[in-house]
């Protein structure tokens, strides 16, 4: 019945799958999805990104609010879970913490956690007044939510293509530095402080950032933190050839944030891996690179760019896949995400050796906007049970 059970009796309604020389494990989950629906249909809807993650090993995904309209009512709340009603996975909903993401005035955060947001965020824009960020969290803690940071100074940053560093300079283009993102994550930890919410930092990337949320952890603030697949495997380096599939925000940094960042995953500091998954039509990317837009897709190679980076950084697979299971869920407070007596039947299961070469135009999702395309790396998924039935089979979406 979707459950795991301790033992059951064979018999001919029940399929047994050869997982020898395969990992077995929980569900992945993704807290930091963009789905576009509703407004972009084209780059993505409810149901294709379903079956992106599906094909990516995921059996849960929680996505961000910045659709056009936001989520910022119950009503679009309403309106995605009635989507999510016919995907694949389940989909759980990030409100948005200020109405129309313009950090202005609070949504009704009551009325929307009784229709089933899991968290609060404005991501893709900060919430650059503190005594909104303060409320807010004030607020979130009163029905045991996360608010989701998206930690960026933007009179540092507005403007900026890539990371302020030598590479920029050399490239000419106009830099993005650290300070942007550690200033507000440095904020928004104090204010966890003042009001006790829980704080979950999205998509870290410096070792500033790392550092800032080690210190709050031992100081016993609230305080959670991502990072994402890209941001643990390629640096601004990768920016030379002027290729906007590389442009991200917050952007692609140096290799010392790199080393920070394994050493935060590998201490616990990190909690989670999330692909910030974003779509985008080739339109938005194939232009000149000041203006061309941010963001990557995620889901259908998170696995293999993961396991690739953890062989090259000699990090076992054991400490990398409660990053993608148990450790999102706990962040959102879910009952998946482990193989527990009694837990939903989701189970990924993958050849960790398999290589596997990016094919974009094999996706599952509606865009393709990579920058590992072509690019080959170990990491196959073989078959994806969501509540005990399979809807991946073979590296295939099969439901």
């Amino acid at each position: 019945e979707g459950k795991i059970v301790k033992e059951f009796t064979r018999n001919d309604g029940v399929r047994t799958i050869d997982a020898k020389g395969l990992i077995v494990s929980p569900g992945f989950i993704d807290i930091h999805t963009h789905l576009r629906e509703p407004g972009r249909e084209d780059e993505e809807t409810i149901v294709s990104g379903a079956r992106a993650a599906a094909a990516g090993g995921f059996t849960t995904i929680a996505c961000m609010p910045n659709t056009s309209p936001p989520i910022d009512s119950a009503t679009v709340v309403r309106y995605i879970v009635a989507g999510a009603a016919s995907a694949l996975i389940d989909v759980k909903v990030i409100g948005a913490v200020s109405l129309g993401r313009r950090g202005e005035s609070l949504v009704e955060m009551g009325e929307m956690a009784a229709n089933g947001v899991v968290a609060f965020s404005d991501d893709g824009n900060p919430v650059s007044d503190s005594f909104l960020m303060r409320t807010a969290m004030e607020y979130v803690k009163m029905f045991n939510l996360p608010i989701i940071s998206h930690a960026e100074e933007i009179s540092l940053s507005r403007n900026g293509v890539m990371n302020e560093s030598f590479n920029s300079t050399k490239l000419g283009l106009k830099g993005m530095p650290a300070a942007a993102e550690e200033i507000m994550v440095a904020r928004d930890i104090a204010l966890a402080k003042l009001t006790g919410a829980h704080l979950h930092c999205a998509h870290v990337s410096t070792s500033g950032s790392a550092e800032l949320v080690r210190e709050a952890k031992r100081n016993g603030i609230n305080v959670t933190c991502e990072v994402t697949p890209h941001h643990l495997s390629l640096t601004d380096e990768n920016l030379i050839g002027y290729d906007t599939n590389y442009k991200v925000n917050p952007p692609l940094r140096g290799e010392r944030d790199i080393e920070a960042l394994w050493l935060a995953l590998a201490d616990g500091t990190i909690d989670a891996i999330a692909t910030d998954h974003a779509p985008h039509a080739v339109h938005e990317k194939e232009k000149e690179i000041e203006t061309a837009a941010f963001g990557i897709i995620g889901l259908e190679t998170a696995l293999p760019v993961i396991i690739s980076a953890a062989q090259e950084r000699k990090v076992k697979l054991v400490d990398v896949l409660p990053k993608l299971t148990i450790g999102p869920a706990n962040i959102l407070g879910l009952d998946s995400g482990n193989l527990h007596i009694g837990s939903p039947a989701d189970i990924t299961i993958f050849n960790h050796k398999a290589k596997v070469k990016i094919d974009s135009s094999k996706f599952e999702s509606r865009s393709c906007n990579t920058p590992y395309a072509g690019r080959t790396f170990r990491g196959k998924i073989i078959y994806v049970l969501k509540q005990g039935k399979v809807i991946v089979e073979d590296g295939k979406v099969v439901a």
